[in-house]
């Protein structure tokens, strides 16, 4: 009886990846872990600094410092950009597909008519000469404006005026009607719908000009109240990943908070829609203390939140939370079990931008026999999921190589 866990600190990077100059330049110095080290260098994560946090990232002038026996390594990543969907697909050992980039406008009509076509109320609501569209006076659909521009369309629901259920059922038909890479719904139970009109943003082109529009999600109050999400992939097959795969040799996933609700886990037992840190520890320490075997994977959302926010503040009290999470996590271990701590993409609050920034990751290793080990730079973070699958011996994803030999 063995298990394998991973927590993902979303959003947690380690510094620019090494094609930003060229294809983000808005990235170029991003660096998650290094800046809020350093801006809070008089505190300290007392569990993420013993897995060896600080041998992952530059000398810094802080209280921490790296450890030499830890087990530790970085992960490029391979997909393009810096998406929380497609981060999770790739740990998950897919291995990512050039993105479609497409603003909203240039696939309105399409979805406009695809959901008209199935008998819904739809309104187009103009803000500097761009489009989004509401449905039944309760969704709003547009560009996401937290991932990497014109790959994500979000639905944004006030599911006081509907239930999550159909909004699951408009965003099937947006799915069908275009190309992107991630479509979104998801809602809250908010006050009437000037909350969300209130927070539709435009976002300029490279040249300057208005091209993308879509609700800013945290400042919509929709992840307030009765929080629900959905994520609907494009080019993805759950065939190949990890849940799939381990349960063709019995061995169940358990997957918490927003890596719940973007990896297909059919057979497995996924905790949906779970936004708060301490919750979604308290969830997989009490599975932890009586599962014997399985592997584990949670999602920490509110780090990446915080770097939309451009918080640093809650950015670090987050990071609190989920180091006294993982020092929990570990008093449950056994000898046979593996925690891997790592992240998706960086999500710099101190680079000037709202948006995800281009990041490695940190990988953490924490098995208790093991003392000293370097795993170097991965090339993708599908190494991961190789590595569940090699653990369990079971057959491996569409993706990666692992890394436990």
């Amino acid at each position: 009886m063995a298990r394998f866990i991973v927590v993902v600190l979303d959003g947690f990077g380690i510094g620019e990846m090494s094609d930003v100059a060229h294809f983000r330049p808005q990235d170029i110095g991003a660096n998650t872990a290094s800046h809020l080290i350093q801006h809070f260098s008089h505190r300290r994560l007392p569990t993420l600094e013993m897995l060896g946090l600080l041998n992952t990232i530059p000398s810094i002038d802080s209280v921490m410092v790296p450890n030499k026996k830890a087990n530790w390594g970085r992960s490029e990543l391979f997909h393009i950009g810096c998406d929380t969907f497609m981060g999770h697909q790739e740990i998950m050992g897919t291995k990512p597909i050039d993105p479609v980039i497409t603003p909203f406008n240039a696939s309105i009509e399409a979805i406009e008519s695809a959901l008209q076509h199935n008998n819904y109320y739809v309104e187009r609501l103009y803000y500097q000469d761009l489009a989004l569209l509401e449905v039944n006076g309760c969704v709003v659909i547009g560009d996401n404006l937290e991932a990497d521009l014109g790959q994500v369309y979000n639905l944004t629901a006030n599911l006081n005026l509907i239930s999550f259920d159909e909004v699951k059922k408009i965003a099937q038909v947006v799915r069908k009607a275009n190309c992107v890479s991630r479509n979104i719904a998801f809602g809250g139970c908010i006050d009437g719908m000037t909350p969300i009109y209130e927070a539709i943003e435009v976002r300029n082109n490279k040249d300057g000009t208005p091209c993308f529009i879509g609700v800013n999600a945290p400042a919509s109050g929709t992840y307030e109240k009765g929080f629900q999400v959905a994520h609907l992939g494009y080019g993805v097959d759950a065939t190949t990943q990890v849940p799939f795969c381990l349960n063709q040799v019995g061995i169940t996933s358990y997957l918490y908070g927003k890596v719940a609700d973007i990896v297909q886990n059919n057979q497995g037992v996924s905790y949906t829609s779970i936004v708060d840190t301490d919750r979604v520890f308290s969830l997989l320490i009490d599975d932890l203390n009586i599962i014997e075997d399985g592997f584990f994977c949670a999602n920490i959302q509110e780090t990446d939140l915080s770097g939309h926010q451009q918080d640093p503040e809650r950015y670090w009290n987050t990071l609190e939370l989920a180091d006294n999470g993982l020092a929990k996590i570990i008093s449950t271990m056994t000898s046979k079990d593996i925690l891997v701590v790592m992240a998706d993409h960086g999500n710099d609050p101190f680079i000037g931008h709202s948006c995800h920034t281009r990041e490695m990751v940190p990988i953490l290793v924490y098995h208790s026999p093991w003392k000293y080990k370097q795993f170097g730079t991965l090339s993708t973070l599908a190494d991961v999921g190789a590595s569940v699958t090699d653990f369990f011996k079971a057959t491996r994803p569409q993706f990666g190589h692992s890394f436990l030999n």
